[in-house]
């Protein structure tokens, strides 16, 4: 029997009502937004394992229970953040420099989400986005549709409970390439807000609107020469098998101090970590990273050690948790040494600190500009030195990079699911993305007389015998 063809996307209809629900919601006050959020919070956290089925038996990705994990954070850890914050009218006044801030909504935001975190990332986003009164418009990823709209159902169905707008929150089935760049570049979208593969955050740079995307994440961990080795390997080993390394905050490569290599290997292996031969290195790299297209495959995205093995005809224990690649080089030529949101590690060792530095750079160059570098170390002067050469928003010290990046859990980033890159990555903020980020704030400015305005100092300014220093003398030093 063949099915009826797809009907194209009715773009303008779709941007239509969130125009019209991105007016109503200006009507809203605080307390009306408020009571929205908890009941959004509150559905999607009571459907947690559910939904994390759901996208564990659609995408055939990662762990259930660390899918669940994911979606407590982006809604119990992410609620607690801003459940008290200000986005509704006078958020910060300074009556002495007469300054009012008022919290004014962008207007409809259009949201992809991507299938490695397809029901957390639609909780968070639509979270953030009503607490601060935008319509959003969600775009899962064509191999999570069903259960990323089933996550925007259920938040729908929460905020209308509530009171809000209709159509305060959409959700597209089905789109084309055609159709989300269109969405995207559309004149009444207010906001893109993508995550996704590099080439989709870059096409919503390119969309002519405003847009907060995140870059990749290839991120190193260096082990120190005063780290305490067993806890560090803990740490990282709880940090990449977490829901298979699809976290794009994951260790991507190790960097260790000579001194510890032979105790590092060994409490690997004691975590079911396999090394890599190098001839077994060589039939991984083309089953993990397609070198012409740059990208990691994604076959091998958020599967076990074991399958990927499978994949390259290797033999391991049945057990393996993790599959180790000891290398010396860094970037296409050894592709291992590049994002790849699985379980495998790449593994270096340095002599000293310089060159532990040296090769962090490298690593974080080749494919992680911006994001996160983690270290472990209990020397505080070196801890503030290596963190001074790194380009990343976050320097994670004696922290899993996974659950560390998104915050809440072992340290007091804003817990989020959206970790901007700032301009190593192409991106406007080294923030994890919250509500605050997606308020225009309106400044009423009261007339103040400043010291430097009056007839005698502006006259002073066409004299050419003054300069700084004398005008210092005359009207503040004296």
């Amino acid at each position: 029997m063949n099915e009826k063809p797809r009907q194209g996307l009715d773009i303008d209809d779709l941007m239509e009502k969130a125009v019209h629900a991105a007016a109503e919601f200006l009507k809203y006050d605080q307390q009306q937004t408020d009571r929205i959020v908890t009941a959004i919070y509150k559905a999607g956290f009571n459907n947690r394992i559910r939904l994390a089925k759901m996208a564990f038996e659609e995408t055939k990705l990662g762990v259930l229970k660390d899918k669940i994990i994911k979606n407590v954070i982006a809604t119990r850890f992410v609620y607690e953040d801003i459940k008290n914050i200000k986005t509704v009218g006078i958020i910060f006044e300074d009556i002495e420099k007469g300054i009012v801030e008022i919290a004014q909504p962008l207007g409809p935001i259009f949201a992809i989400t991507p299938v490695t975190n397809p029901t957390s990332t639609v909780l968070f986003k639509i979270l953030i986005a009503l607490k601060s009164r935008n319509p959003i418009i969600i775009r899962p990823h064509g191999a999570a549709k069903k259960c990323s709209s089933e996550a925007a159902k259920i938040c729908y169905e929460a905020a209308l409970s509530e009171g809000a707008p209709e159509h305060c929150i959409q959700w597209i089935r089905q789109s084309t390439e055609e159709e989300t760049l269109q969405c995207m570049s559309h004149h009444k979208t207010a906001l893109v807000l993508a995550t996704g593969s590099t080439s989709l955050v870059r096409a919503a740079f390119r969309s002519g609107n405003p847009a907060i995307g995140v870059g990749p994440g290839n991120v190193p961990v260096f082990i120190g020469m005063t780290a305490n080795v067993p806890f560090a390997v803990e740490q990282i080993y709880l940090s990449k098998t977490f829901d298979n390394g699809t976290i794009c905050a994951s260790e991507q490569a190790l960097v260790v101090r000579k001194c510890h290599v032979e105790q590092t290997i060994k409490e690997f292996k004691k975590r079911g970590a396999y090394f890599l031969s190098k001839e077994e290195i060589k039939r991984l790299e083309p089953v993990a990273f397609n070198v012409t297209q740059k990208v990691m495959r994604t076959e091998v995205i958020g599967q076990p050690a074991p399958v990927i093995a499978k994949m390259a005809g290797i033999d391991v224990p049945e057990k393996t948790t993790l599959l180790i690649a000891p290398l010396d080089e860094i970037g296409l030529e050894s592709p291992l040494s590049l994002e790849i949101l699985a379980p495998i590690l790449a593994f270096y060792v340095a002599e000293d600190i310089e060159q532990a530095i040296e090769l962090c750079r490298k690593i974080n160059i080749n494919g992680g500009l911006g994001h996160t570098i983690s270290m472990f170390s209990n020397n505080e002067e070196r801890i503030m030195y290596f963190a001074s050469t790194m380009n990343a928003g976050r320097i994670l010290v004696n922290t899993p990079a996974s659950q560390g990046a998104m915050g809440g859990t072992y340290n007091s980033l804003r817990p989020s699911l959206t970790l901007a890159c700032g301009s190593g990555g192409k991106n406007i903020t080294t923030d994890n993305i919250s509500a605050r980020h997606l308020l225009n704030i309106q400044r009423i400015a009261r007339r103040k007389v400043s010291p430097h305005i009056s007839s005698e100092n502006m006259d002073l300014y066409f004299d050419e015998s003054i300069d700084a220093d004398a005008y210092e003398r005359k009207f503040i030093g004296q």
